[in-house]
């Protein structure tokens, strides 16, 4: 069973289908002065579901639980959304009137931005999609806020030995360069993803990843199957790889990390 965090915040943003519904998933809010706010920026892996789409989730809505009470989330990350749309739809002006001095922003996004066949999505690795990252840390670095970029984490795909494979392209290689120029910390959930999926194989990661058997939800009675969205229990595990990593680049969020659940063990059937 999963466990949600005791009085953290969990704030995520959801625009449902063509009709516009805006939804917001909101838990209880830390009211305290010294309380640090952390800001999540992406696409639908990172972004929060609602019921009616579940076992569907982003990994956004599972993080919290692994900090301490001082740290808020707030999620406004959204489906289908790129680096380049998501500033074009003035998402990161909102984020920028609620950033404070000593919040951070965290950046995940690229499996929208290569996308050709839409051109409102679509962001060149090499040129427009560093450009859009540079300005969500512009953004953050205004508001003396904390930017931390998050390469995409890959999608399920496996060569003919079993191997977890590349799905990304340049973007992964892109953002990391982005963050050595212009000196922002990057998790590298592209790498860690794939080391996690390359160790427990093509039939395991079903269970993380949105393969459902007919009947198995009432919310997908035909089935579903889709290597790119995640299960909760899977978006829980990118979150514990999310906060792993996190540990490693010790932005001064550390001492904020609950320890509490983070090495358990996925339950397979």
């Amino acid at each position: 069973m999963l466990k949600w965090p005791f009085l953290v915040a969990m704030v995520a943003i959801l625009e449902l289908g063509r009709a516009g519904l805006h939804v917001v998933f909101a838990g209880p809010v830390v009211k305290e002065n010294n309380s640090v706010t952390v800001f999540l920026a992406g696409d639908s892996t990172v972004s929060g579901y609602p019921p009616g789409a579940s076992p569907m989730a982003g990994w956004g809505q599972f993080i919290g639980q692994y900090f301490s009470r001082e740290i808020v989330i707030k999620n406004h990350a959204i489906a289908g959304r790129s680096s380049k749309s998501f500033i074009n739809e003035g998402r990161l002006e909102k984020i920028a009137c609620e950033l404070k001095i000593g919040d951070y922003l965290f950046i995940q996004f690229g499996h929208n931005d290569e996308n050709k066949e839409k051109p409102e999505r679509y962001a060149d690795a090499d040129t427009t999609y560093k450009d859009c990252l540079k300005k969500f840390v512009n953004v953050a670095r205004q508001k003396s806020a904390i930017p931390v970029l998050i390469t995409p984490m890959e999608q399920r795909r496996f060569d003919e030995q079993g191997h977890s494979m590349a799905t990304h392209g340049k973007y992964p290689v892109a953002m990391i360069e982005l963050g050595k120029a212009e000196h922002v910390p990057v998790i590298d959930l592209t790498t860690a993803s794939r080391a996690y999926f390359d160790l427990i194989g093509p039939e395991k990661t079903k269970q993380l990843f949105m393969h459902l058997k007919p009947g198995a939800s009432p919310n997908y009675p035909e089935g579903k199957t889709d290597d790119a969205h995640f299960q909760e229990k899977g978006a829980n595990e990118i979150a514990k790889l999310v906060i792993k990593e996190l540990q490693k680049l010790d932005v001064g969020l550390n001492r904020h990390v609950v320890p509490d659940g983070l090495d358990s063990k996925f339950e397979w059937h």
